[in-house]
Order: C-alpha cells, then sequence, then structure tokens
C-alpha cells in the first residue's frame, strides 16, 4: 500500500484522539473550570453536533480545491482547534477550540477516503479507505488510555498539547507524502448538491445511520453493562474497552477486504452477524468469558461495516465524490447520536441494563432491512460502478 495512506491514517488517529480522549478527562476538566460533569459533557455532544454540519458545510466549501490542499487546510484548522484547548483560560474557550476542531473531523475523512481510493486500484478501494480509518481506530485501541494517563497525571492540558503534536507530524506527512492533484470540481458548489437527488445516495446514509448506530447505541452505555450485569469492576473497564478496541482495528481491516472481494454480499453478512452479535451478547452478558467475547466481536463487525459504507456512497456519487464522502461520515455521527439517544430511552424506561443491547440489535436490524431494500431497488448497483472505474482505469493507462 502507498505510504500516503499511512499519512492519511496518523491523521485519523490526531482526530480519533481529540474525539474520544476527553471522555477519560471530564472529571479534570470539570473541576478546573468549576462546572459539573453533565456541562463538561457538553464538550463532547457540541463536538459530535459540530462534525455532523462541518462534515457537509466544510466539504462543499471546499470542493473546488485540489484535494492535497484540503487536506492541509483541514490539518490546520485542526491544530488550531487543539492548540485552543490547551491555552483556554475558560470553558467557553475550550468549547471553541473543541467545535474549531470538529468542523475539520468529517471533512477530513470525507476528503481522505476519495484520496486514498484514488491512490490505489479499483480492486482495493475499500482496503485503502480501511488504512485510513484504521487511525481513527487505533486511537480508541491506544491513543486513548495513553492520553487519560498523560491527563490524570500531568493535567488534562497536557494531552490536548499532545493531541497538537500529532497534528502537526500528521501535517507534515500530509506534505511530504501524499501526492498532488490537480482535481477541481467541474461545476459550482451548489451544483454538487444533486447528487442528494438520488435514492441510492438516501438509502445508503440511511444504512450508515442505521447500521452503525445500532452498535454505537450499545457501546455508549457498555460500561453500565460490564458493570452491572457481568460482574466487572470499575476498575477492569478501561481494559475491556481495549478488547473492544482491539476488535475494531480488526474488524476495519478485514472488512476493507471483504468489501472489495464483494461490496453487497460482504456488507449484508456483516450487519446480519453484527444483529446477532448482540443479541447473543444481550443474553449471555451475565458471563464474563462471554462478555469478553461479545465486545470482542461487537467491536469487529460494528467496525468492519465502516470502509464498506463509505465505499458503497462513492459508488453512488461519481459527480461531487468528496461531498457524498462527507455526508455519509455525518451520517455516521448521526447514527451516534440516534443510537446512543434510543438506547438511553430504553434505560430510561426502566428496561436493565441488557437494553442498550437490544436496541442496539434492533436498530442494527433496520439497517440491514433499509439495505436490502436498496439492493431490490438498486437499478444496476453493480455494473454501472464497474462500468465507470473500467473508464477511470483506461483513462489512467492513456495517460
Amino acid at each position: 500500500m502507498p505510504a500516503a495512506l499511512y499519512a492519511l491514517a496518523l491523521g485519523g488517529f490526531g482526530i480519533g484522539l481529540t474525539e474520544f480522549v476527553i471522555m477519560g478527562l471530564l472529571p479534570e476538566v470539570s473541576a478546573d473550570f468549576g462546572v459539573t460533569e453533565p456541562v463538561a459533557g457538553y464538550l463532547i455532544s457540541g463536538y459530535a453536533l459540530s462534525v455532523a454540519v462541518g462534515a457537509i458545510a466544510m466539504t462543499a466549501a471546499l470542493s473546488r480545491m485540489p484535494r492535497k490542499r484540503a487536506l492541509l487546510l483541514l490539518m490546520v484548522l485542526f491544530i488550531v482547534g487543539n492548540l485552543l484547548c490547551a491555552v483556554a483560560p475558560t470553558y467557553g474557550m475550550t468549547m471553541v477550540g473543541r467545535v474549531v476542531a470538529a468542523l475539520c473531523h468529517g471533512a477530513f475523512f470525507g476528503i481522505g477516503a476519495v484520496v486514498a481510493a484514488d491512490l490505489v486500484p479499483a480492486n482495493r478501494r475499500a482496503a485503502a479507505i480501511s488504512i485510513m480509518f484504521a487511525g481513527l481506530t487505533v486511537a480508541n485501541v491506544a491513543g486513548v488510555p495513553l492520553g487519560t494517563f498523560l491527563g490524570q497525571a500531568a493535567g488534562w492540558r497536557a494531552t490536548f498539547w499532545a493531541v497538537t503534536a500529532v497534528g502537526v507530524l500528521g501535517l507534515v506527512g500530509i506534505a511530504v507524502l501524499v501526492p498532488r492533484t490537480e482535481h477541481r470540481s467541474a461545476g459550482s458548489v451548489l451544483s454538487e448538491f444533486r447528487i442528494f437527488r438520488g435514492r441510492q445516495v438516501w438509502l445508503s446514509m440511511a444504512v450508515t445511520v442505521l447500521g452503525y448506530g445500532g452498535m454505537f447505541g450499545a457501546f455508549s452505555y457498555i460500561a453500565f453493562t460490564l458493570t452491572g450485569v457481568s460482574g466487572f469492576s470499575s476498575a477492569a473497564v478501561p481494559w475491556l474497552l481495549v478488547v473492544f478496541g482491539v476488535g475494531t482495528v480488526t474488524g476495519n481491516v478485514l472488512g476493507g477486504r471483504a468489501a472489495d472481494r464483494n461490496l453487497v454480499k460482504s456488507l449484508v453478512t456483516v450487519i446480519a452477524v453484527l444483529a446477532v452479535v448482540l443479541v447473543l451478547f444481550a443474553l449471555t452478558a451475565q458471563s464474563k468469558v462471554a462478555t469478553v467475547v461479545g465486545l470482542l466481536l461487537m467491536g469487529g463487525f460494528g467496525f468492519a461495516t465502516v470502509p464498506a459504507l463509505q465505499t458503497r456512497i462513492m459508488r453512488y456519487t461519481d459527480a461531487a465524490p468528496t461531498l457524498g464522502s462527507g455526508a455519509n461520515i455525518a451520517a455516521f455521527n448521526v447514527g451516534n447520536a440516534f443510537g446512543a439517544w434510543a438506547a438511553g430511552l430504553a434505560l430510561a424506561a426502566g428496561l436493565g441494563y441488557t437494553s442498550p443491547l437490544w436496541v442496539g440489535a434492533a436498530v442494527t436490524v433496520a439497517g440491514l432491512g433499509v439495505l436490502l431494500v436498496a439492493v431490490r431497488t438498486r437499478g444496476g448497483e453493480l455494473a454501472r460502478p464497474r462500468a465507470a472505474e473500467r473508464e477511470r482505469e483506461l483513462a489512467q493507462t492513456a495517460v
């Protein structure tokens, strides 16, 4: 695989780190600014909402810019946002830094996915996208625990200084390793939004919201399941989350390879198995051994969907691939919010600590249903994209 993919993965690692590491630092942030933990938690939800907005708005704004230059600009924005957090004298300024950093998140992964796909032959595009997203999964496994330990030992600002440094390394890596392209959007920015006239574009995003959101909803409250049902101590939870993280890394890579072999079949299979895993996890959560296995499989099959979902929408947005890719990143974050909200309703209704798993399974099954409808009404899903790929390959050969 081209070295440029690993530069993109490093940028993804930094972005994943800044998104998730705040979860382990909320007590320190709360105490430093004298705000309640729920108010400190707005630094998480504010970031997520900004990602959803920025994924489309920033991608559209940068659509006429060469992609490498756009990625460099987004990394600068990421660095500025985290630098603001590191030096912020007030809670409000910290929120501003979080919003600035979040605005680059969706556009970076959206544009980066297109760049990654263009770096390799057509039959390896999903695998290339999975390498870029590997940075995000590695951030969960290694970066978040290390960032939390650093914040607890040296103050939470030290973690944001470290994330800023990772951003600088990512910026240098992209500048040096990612090839320059002269791509520019052929039409106006408004004309690119015509891709949303396509039924398959909306169906693809719906599958992303439900197929990925189901897993995230179950995961959002997993600490309650681990301590309240499985019988683990609170001290064991971070290490159990590492097991989940290992699953995400493995599933992301294997899911990309499977999607390259057969996108439709692999996506249907992975989402169906994910629903089964969530049901079995709910039924066996009282067993510690079964819980560990369930965490590994939930992370594996949950993130195996990511490269396939991203590749699918790019098949239907040839006219504006960066906007289509960015829109699907927004869909991932909408799925995160929806899944967590639905699972929270079940907990609030007193249905018990395994209820998020049942809700996650139901949402995932709904995603599978939408996918099957999309496949049945695809109108040449496989033939049209493959023809387009052959045309691009012939054009590249001619050059």
